[in-house]
């Protein structure tokens, strides 16, 4: 037996740089530079609502960012942490500490790389978007919940991981409630909403506006917290005195502590971050085309294995896991992105930030992460899916509401896994209800019973011709089965027509199946069924006769 061949390595940035141009390659640091200070306060943002230091989200944006552009197969996409995993990560690091996030994430790197050198990149187009809105608004919900502490300014030691948890700690302790840090949180969040946007196409802005949508939204609104905490000594928490003073280094290299025992733990979470970053990539990547026509479409395998190597690298300076993010790629492509360079060029951003004004970073409001994370969860979520749900299928608003619930009050591995569970269950029995037998409209001879099989006879619609013999008129000597509009057949009901076959027998009638073609016929051949009816295979109703 022959091994598959796997996927081959070759980075869109090999391809993307043939004929590239002086002007292209200003273009491209222009949007690697805006795109960088965009990245900037979210990068911070995520790794402290992860439950971790703010550098090692710098770190993350930083050393995965750079991979992800450099070895990836989208044109423009930009990596680093994702919103999308707070809630995982948080959950992994209250529950295995920090190392065991890194060999989490490590092994997530492994399964990527797995993936997509396996070309199983297409795999993840087949997740119903109904499960995909369900898990995505479920989380959004999640990062909104733990943001309320800082947002409030309430004295929480160490918040839950779970739902009910966070709901039961924040209602224990609203009587701390520091009004200064809603007050700061609600006008970043006003910043951030109002300000103007980055220049779009078919918004295109003028004079002042637009020199001022050049500067991000998100960065006015934490230099404005900041400079407020420093005018008016506002009595709020900020990230020197949560974590101190953040170096102006990466973190150390060092491998994850490999621990079996741990490691066994680990598998599920594992799974779910790969899982998460696999999806959220591939999604980002197909905004990208779409936003891009003119670019070359990407390639999701080699975008996979990108994504692993990505999340290989980030634990080894204490990072977290690393996918495509929507946010900051459209905003590369919305200031002129036209290769990789511009990913490349916004990670060599960040890290020129880390390495000069690090500590300044120690000043800034935790109110003010807070209020960004709020705008970055309602901008997360598909809120508008909600209000649609009654034009849709009865199955497709059970999927949804039943994943969006799941993730909300459970965890996203058990969302995801009951919904794909339901999803298949759903399309077994969605495709068992298509499956029809009609009675032959056309005149037959006498004693002969006709009907069409119209759709797919697999394990979920077999029990349509279990009743057929029963419902038989008397003195019927022969049923045929017209085959010409059956789609597949699987082993199911080959075994379904010979069970039928055999009862049938037994009360003295044959059975006839007319008009098998492709798929269906070469499997009743190989089956050894099509011998086995002594009437033979028809290769056309017509060729029907009374039997003597």
């Amino acid at each position: 037996m022959s091994l598959p061949r796997l996927h081959p390595f070759r980075p869109r940035s090999l391809t993307l740089l043939e004929g590239y141009s002086r002007a292209r390659l200003a273009t491209d640091i222009g949007a690697g530079l805006t795109v960088g200070i965009v990245a900037l306060p979210l990068a911070l943002a995520f790794a402290i609502a992860s439950g971790l230091r703010p550098e090692q989200g710098l770190a993350t944006a930083i050393v995965a960012g750079l991979l992800i552009s450099l070895l990836g197969g989208s044109s423009v996409q930009i990596g680093g942490p994702a919103g999308a995993f707070i809630v995982v990560v948080y959950g992994i690091v209250q529950r295995h500490g920090l190392e065991g996030l890194l060999l989490s994430t490590f092994g997530a790197g492994l399964l990527l790389l797995a993936m997509g050198a396996l070309k199983l990149g297409v795999l993840v187009r087949y997740i119903p978007v109904a499960i995909v809105t369900g898990f995505t608004n479920g989380i959004a919900v999640l990062i909104a919940l733990a943001q309320l502490k800082d947002f409030l300014g309430l004295s929480i030691e160490k918040m839950p991981a779970d739902f009910f948890g966070q709901l039961g700690a924040l209602s224990a302790n609203i009587a701390s409630l520091n009004p200064w840090a809603p007050a700061l949180a609600l006008a970043c969040m006003a910043i951030v909403m109002l300000w103007p946007k980055n220049i779009s196409p078919d918004r295109p802005l003028s004079g002042a506006r637009r020199w001022l949508a050049l500067l991000p939204g998100t960065v006015i609104a934490l230099v404005g917290a900041t400079l407020a905490m420093a005018f008016f000594s506002l009595p709020l928490e900020t990230i020197g005195s949560r974590f101190g003073e953040i170096p102006r280094s990466l973190p150390p290299l060092r491998w994850p502590t490999l621990d079996w025992a741990t490691a066994q733990q680990l598998v599920t979470p594992t799974i779910t971050l790969a899982l998460l970053g696999a999806i959220e990539s591939l999604l980002c990547a197909r905004v990208a085309d779409k936003l891009a026509p003119d670019l070359p479409r990407h390639d999701p395998n080699q975008e996979l294995m990108a994504q692993g190597i990505a999340n290989l690298a980030a634990p080894l300076f204490a990072g977290l896991p690393a996918t495509g993010t929507i946010a900051r790629t459209v905003t590369n492509i919305r200031a002129g992105a036209t290769s990789p360079v511009a990913g490349v060029v916004h990670a060599m951003t960040l890290l020129l930030v880390l390495l000069a004004a690090a500590p300044l970073a120690a000043h800034v409001p935790l109110a003010a992460l807070a209020g960004i994370l709020l705008v970055v969860a309602w901008n997360m979520g598909e809120w508008h899916e909600f209000t649609r749900l009654q034009r849709f299928h009865i199955t497709y608003r059970l999927l949804l509401l039943g994943t969006f619930v799941l993730t909300v009050v459970t965890d996203l591995t058990v969302a995801v896994e009951v919904g794909l569970v339901a999803a298949c269950v759903f399309f077994v029995w969605r495709m068992g209800q298509l499956f029809t037998l009609r009675p032959v409209e056309h005149a037959l001879p006498a004693g002969v019973v006709g009907y069409e099989l119209d759709g797919a006879l697999f394990f979920g619609a077999v029990g349509k011709l279990e009743p057929l013999p029963e419902q038989l008129p008397a003195g019927t000597r022969l049923l045929v089965l017209g085959m010409q509009r059956l789609v597949t057949l699987d082993s199911s009901g080959v075994e379904a027509l010979r069970d039928l076959h055999r009862a049938l027998r037994k009360r003295g009638v044959g059975l006839v199946l007319a008009q098998a073609g492709g798929q269906p016929l070469a499997l009743l051949q190989s089956t050894g069924l099509a011998d086995e009816l002594g009437m033979g295979m028809l290769a056309s109703l017509a060729e029907l006769k009374s039997p003597a």
